[in-house]
C-alpha cells in the first residue's frame, strides 16, 4: 500500500506458541517486513513504538491478556556506572573493540554456538546452524554493524554484539559471549561498552529490548539507569527496584 510515494508495511500475526520468559503463558507476535530503499526509517519508526528487529523483520509481542514485555532504553546522558560496573570495566581492560561491517565467520559461530549450549540449550536457537547464524547477521536490510570484543594479548575472540545504528541510539539486536569467562560480567560489560560509545557519540539512547518485571532472564536491564520505557502515551521515566 503506498500514499504519495510513501509505502505502508502490511502487518501480520504469528500463531500463539509457548512464552519462553514466563511459564504458562502463550506469546504471539505482530510483524513486518523491512524492505526497499526505506527500511532504515522503517525500522527507526517501528523501534520508538517498540518493535524489535530480527534478520529483515521488525516484531513485537501482541499477547492476548498479557502485556507484560515492556521496551526499555538506557538514557545515555545521565547515566553514571555503579561500583560494581566500574569494576567490570576494569576487569575487561584486557579486551580491544573491533567494529565490523556484517559479515559473519567461523570462529563466531563456535563462540555462538558455545553460550547458547551453557546459557539457552532448551531454546529455539539452541540448534542453529552456520548458515542460519548467516542468515541471521547477512540478510539485514538496515544499517547494523557485529562488533568483536578480543583479548589484546592473544586476540582471543571473547565476545559479539549485533548492533543497529540509528538517528537517536544504538538497538542491541543480539550479543553473545564466552560462558567460561563468567567471571567477566560480559554481558553488562557490552552494555556499558554501547553506552560509552554513545555518550562520546552523543547518542541519546541505548535500546535493550523487552524488560520482564517476573523474569529472571530480563532482570539485568534495570541495572542501567536513568532508564525509559514505552508505555500507550509514549517514553517516560521507568524507575525499578534493583
Amino acid at each position: 500500500m503506498t500514499h504519495e510515494g510513501l509505502q505502508f508495511p502490511q502487518f501480520y500475526v504469528t500463531a500463539a506458541g509457548e512464552c519462553p520468559y514466563l511459564p504458562g503463558r502463550e506469546e504471539r507476535k505482530v510483524f513486518t517486513e523491512l524492505t526497499g530503499f526505506d527500511a532504515n526509517s522503517l525500522n527507526e519508526a517501528l523501534s520508538r513504538v517498540g518493535f524489535r528487529r530480527s534478520q529483515s523483520v521488525a516484531y513485537r509481542p501482541a499477547c492476548e491478556n498479557c502485556s507484560a514485555c515492556i521496551s526499555v532504553r538506557v538514557v545515555t546522558a545521565g547515566f553514571k556506572p555503579s561500583k560494581s560496573m566500574r569494576k567490570v570495566l576494569k576487569r575487561n581492560q584486557d579486551l580491544k573493540q573491533i567494529i565490523h561491517t556484517p559479515i559473519v565467520s567461523q570462529e563466531q559461530y563456535e563462540l555462538l554456538r558455545r553460550y547458547l549450549g551453557s546459557r539457552h540449550g532448551e531454546g529455539s536457537m539452541a540448534e542453529m546452524s552456520f548458515e542460519e547464524y548467516q542468515e541471521m547477521v547477512e540478510s539485514s536490510t538496515v544499517d547494523t554493524y557485529l562488533i568483536e570484543y578480543r583479548r589484546i594479548i592473544d586476540n582471543e575472540l571473547c565476545a559479539v554484539a549485533l548492533t543497529d545504528h540509528m538517528s537517536d541510539g544504538l538497538s542491541m539486536v543480539y550479543s553473545f559471549f564466552d560462558p567460561e569467562e563468567e567471571s567477566r560480567g560480559l554481558g553488562n560489560y557490552l552494555i556499558l561498552k554501547h553506552i560509552e560509545y554513545c555518550q562520546l557519540h552523543d547518542i541519546p539512547y541505548v535500546y535493550l529490548g523487552y524488560w520482564i518485571e517476573n523474569s529472571p532472564k530480563m532482570a539485568y536491564k534495570s541495572r542501567f539507569s536513568p532508564m525509559e520505557k514505552l508505555g500507550p502515551k509514549g517514553w517516560s521515566d521507568f524507575t525499578t527496584d534493583k
